[in-house]
């Protein structure tokens, strides 16, 4: 009976223990969310730097064990190649078949194969970041992004973290190249005069710990692990990803994020975008980004656009030419960004052996040249009163339509290439200081009429990249150019062309 009596004592007090537990859990809960609140309304706070803003083009480069397959239907992301295979399942344009990744990782590489088996065969051999730093410095980019970790897990650093709850070598010093791929990237880009960022994912498809939702992943590995990052290399720009999934009362990186501002190596310059935890794209962060997309993002918060010259990040050997943007796209895709405010960074994929394709070096040189004339018109710009002038027409338009992703050539049907019935852009503006510029898609012909804009006179007007200044009337509300007969002498591309307006 006693006994009976203790156990019942024990039960009665195990319950009331519980109970007050999940009591004392729900205050502690809302004390954490008004704390959490707290913590990002700072983060938000803090202004974007200025040099974020006036860089207007940058590169991004996804780099890793995916590059050795480097293969996934063309407009399917070849990054997530292991996603794609264990899922057995795949999205994007071109209505991919879910089976495309299995059936060709059974026909190259045999049905006994891991993805983990990648990594040995991702050895970097031809790697040399001073070439690479060479090609973003004569593209015109003046920041670049590398991938330090993307979903798979692997890091491209000596990192100890990354062999959690695996008991295998998963980075790059242990595996594959044997070698800190990371430290002579950043040494290399800052020798030439560009802003070094690294990106890092938040989650990883199939760690074990992620999986569970284990506090462990948040405690022993992601927090650890970026911490590791920012030590040893101080980036300059920092691009989290893989966010979506859980709120940041799992993944706290409103904490972490107070410990980089506060507490880490890097200096006051440091720019961070706004993926930190489901909901906070477009809400909470540094500046806001998109992919793949074609429509600007509203208000006054710095905002890039990510995109390959593909439909891919990592490098696609099943893109054609045909898939690959053209360089007048690229460059007019550059201006539709800028004039709205926005930074474009532009994806390349180095093979497994870190070369850049061929195809990606010219595409960067060739918006390089255009930006040795035109450079003025972008860096350092802002938007003016209004980005574009329209032609009549109606100016809905629905890229997306049926795709996953916008592909690029959205930017030619709203120019160029128009589509029956819709309104294009004949200009784009951008302005700096006392000047207005006005960017043109194509040659105009004998005269140009630029609407909506008042210079006083005696205001000069001037073609970027030739020296004669061009005569101009008021013409209603705007202004009458008169351009001079095309001279092939000028070195000129056919790609843009840009008006300097004095509007003193």
């Amino acid at each position: 009976m006693v006994k009976r009596l203790m156990i019942l004592i024990v039960l009665i007090n195990t319950c009331y223990l519980l109970n007050a537990q999940e009591v004392k859990r729900e205050w502690d809960t809302g004390a954490a969310n008004e704390e959490n609140s707290k913590i990002w309304e700072k983060i938000d706070a803090r202004p974007v730097p200025a040099w974020f803003g006036d860089a207007k083009f940058g590169i991004f480069i996804h780099w890793g064990p995916y590059s050795v397959p480097a293969w996934s239907p063309a407009g399917t992301y070849t990054e997530w190649y292991q996603r794609w295979w264990y899922s057995n399942s795949i999205f994007g344009n071109n209505n991919p078949q879910a089976n495309a990744i299995p059936d060709f990782q059974e026909k190259t590489y045999g049905e006994e194969s891991s993805y983990y088996d990648f990594a040995k065969m991702f050895k970097a051999e031809l790697y040399n970041p001073v070439e690479w730093a060479e090609l973003f410095k004569r593209s015109g980019a003046k920041y670049v992004i590398l991938t330090s970790k993307h979903h798979d897990g692997f890091t491209l650093w000596p990192n100890k973290e990354a062999q959690n709850a695996r008991f295998f070598p998963w980075n790059a010093a242990e595996i594959g190249p044997k070698q800190d791929l990371i430290e002579p990237y950043m040494e290399a880009m800052r020798d030439a005069g560009l802003k070094a960022g690294l990106y890092y994912s938040l989650y990883e498809w199939y760690h074990p710990w992620y999986q569970e939702r284990s506090e462990k992943f948040i405690t022993h590995h992601y927090h650890p692990q970026f911490k590791d990052l920012v030590n040893r290399y101080a980036p300059d720009l920092i691009y989290a990803d893989g966010e979506w999934n859980d709120e940041d009362s799992y993944w706290h990186s409103g904490e972490l994020l107070t410990w980089l501002f506060n507490e880490s190596p890097c200096n006051d310059d440091l720019v961070i975008n706004d993926r930190w935890f489901k909901g906070s794209r477009f809400n909470h962060g540094g500046y806001y980004t998109t992919e793949y997309d074609a429509h600007a993002v509203e208000g006054e918060r710095p905002w890039e656009e990510i995109r390959g010259m593909g439909l891919s990040f990592g490098y696609n050997r099943d893109e054609d030419i045909e898939d690959y943007n053209s360089p007048k796209a690229l460059i007019l895709m550059l201006c539709d960004i800028v004039a709205n405010g926005g930074n474009l960074c532009l994806n390349v994929g180095p093979s497994a052996d870190g070369k850049i394709p061929v195809i990606m070096q010219e595409r960067l040189l060739q918006m390089g040249a255009w930006l040795n004339v035109n450079g003025e018109a972008i860096y350092g710009t802002q938007k003016w009163k209004k980005p574009f002038q329209w032609s009549n027409g109606s100016r809905e338009y629905n890229f997306k339509e049926g795709k996953a992703y916008i592909e690029g050539d959205y930017i030619l049907k709203q120019t160029v290439d128009p589509i029956p019935g819709k309104a294009v852009k004949e200009v784009f503006f951008t302005t700096k200081e006392n000047a207005v510029y006005a960017i043109l898609p194509k040659w105009p012909g004998k005269s140009v009429v630029i609407r909506d804009i008042n210079p006083k006179k005696g205001s000069k007007i001037k073609l970027l990249g030739v020296n004669s200044e061009l005569s101009w009337t008021k013409s209603g509300n705007g202004v009458l150019v008169e351009l001079p007969d095309y001279d092939p002498a000028w070195e000129l591309s056919d790609y843009a062309y840009t008006l300097k307006i004095e509007v003193r």
